[in-house]
């Protein structure tokens, strides 16, 4: 789950990290009282939406009057902001982040991010900050640092210093940048985060170190034990679908298809998708209901399938474990008469009561096409879907 700036920012400050000072706003009356608030002769208006470039895209400018504080604020809020990460349909502007300006003297890339390969918490920074870092660590890889950190011991001071000498910190920006570093390590694991990326981090032109822009990550399996991250959903930055997937507790993404997919395992969805492309169709969607399918989860697969007007067949795949695939199917059958499905519906069952399942979908009476082979489900989807 993605945050806002203004929402990790304020997570920052619980840290007792130093942030710019900045209020959020959701009109342009709100954005000109912030800018009054902060008091000063500029400021800087940035879009909040959960995509980077922003700047790029012309949503983060310099203002050096309250006139042009509502200008900006009008011409962002209530609007689509098109990104490199979010074209082509871009994400709405509901608020913008007025902030103080500071005096900057460098900028620098930091991020704490999980690091799958060694199970570890790593650090990566870079004197290219203010940059994509991925470009950075494609063009100039040297340029990119990194330390992993012991989950024991967290980050430790042998780390803070020798990053910070490769930065070529001194004086109080080392120190700011000393502290700085097992104070993120702390909110990074405090709040369950899986990316805290601050780009950039910046040394004030009085050597003060402080994060400029936030970007956070929450691990989705935590927020259970995170009650008050999780009520900072913002469920506007992403597909309707998506969002009604949350709501229903089930994994989706959108795609571009005509063939909507409602699988039961990430592995047997991502194989199911495949074959699909391979018999001469797009998928719609990736949708995986969980190994414990029941006959309500089901419904709601459908309903979000449907969502997408570009439907125009079901491929359902299930492999019967956990679950009977009688039980499935009667699942299957009571949902199709629920939403109303409109659209061709195939359906392969494997596994336990695989046969009862797929002769309780033959005499439901409906339009449902029962494959007893993935590659002739992918095959029939496909072919109605044409």
């Amino acid at each position: 789950m993605n945050l806002h700036e203004y929402q990790a920012k304020q997570i920052l400050r619980s840290g007792n990290i130093n942030t710019p000072r900045g209020i959020a706003a959701a009109s342009a009356d709100a954005a000109v009282e912030a800018a009054g608030e902060l008091g000063g002769e500029a400021w800087v208006v940035k879009a909040q939406i959960h995509a980077g470039g922003r700047g790029k895209a012309g949503g983060v400018k310099l203002v050096k009057s309250l006139k042009d504080v509502r200008a900006m604020a009008e011409s962002l809020l209530g609007k689509p902001l098109v990104t490199n990460q979010n074209a082509p349909d871009g994400q709405p502007v509901n608020q913008v982040l007025v902030e103080e300006t500071l005096p900057i003297a460098r900028e620098l890339y930091l991020s704490l991010l999980v690091d799958r390969e060694t199970e570890r918490v790593a650090i990566v920074a870079s004197a290219a900050g203010g940059m994509d870092i991925e470009e950075v660590a494609y063009a100039s890889p040297e340029k990119v640092l990194t330390e992993t950190c012991n989950p024991l011991l967290g980050v430790q001071d042998f780390q803070c210093r020798a990053l910070a000498f490769a930065l070529d910190l001194t004086g109080e920006a080392y120190k700011d940048f000393c502290r700085l570093l097992p104070q993120l390590y702390r909110v990074f694991v405090g709040n369950d985060l899986n990316l805290l990326e601050i780009n950039p981090l910046v040394v004030t032109t009085d050597n003060r170190v402080l994060p400029l822009d936030c970007k956070m990550s929450v691990d989705d399996n935590a927020l259970y034990r995170r009650k008050s991250l999780a009520e900072l959903r913002d469920d506007s930055q992403i597909d309707a679908k998506e969002a009604a997937a949350n709501a229903a507790n089930v994994n989706y993404v959108a795609l571009s298809g005509n063939i909507g997919c409602m699988v039961n395992g990430a592995g047997l969805a991502m194989a199911t998708m495949d074959l699909i492309q391979l018999e001469g169709g797009t998928p719609a969607n990736f949708l995986d209901v969980g190994g414990g399918a029941t006959p309500e989860t089901v419904a709601q697969g459908f309903k979000i399938i449907l969502l997408d007007p570009n439907v125009r067949a079901v491929l359902i795949n299930i492999f019967g474990g956990i679950v009977r695939c009688d039980v499935i199917a009667e699942g299957i059958i009571q949902a199709v008469k629920e939403v109303g499905v409109q659209v061709p519906v195939v359906v392969r069952l494997e596994g336990t009561n695989a046969e009862l399942g797929r002769k309780l979908l033959a005499e439901s009476g409906l339009a449902i096409l029962a494959a007893e082979s993935l590659t002739q489900a992918a095959k029939l989807a496909v072919e109605k879907a044409a």
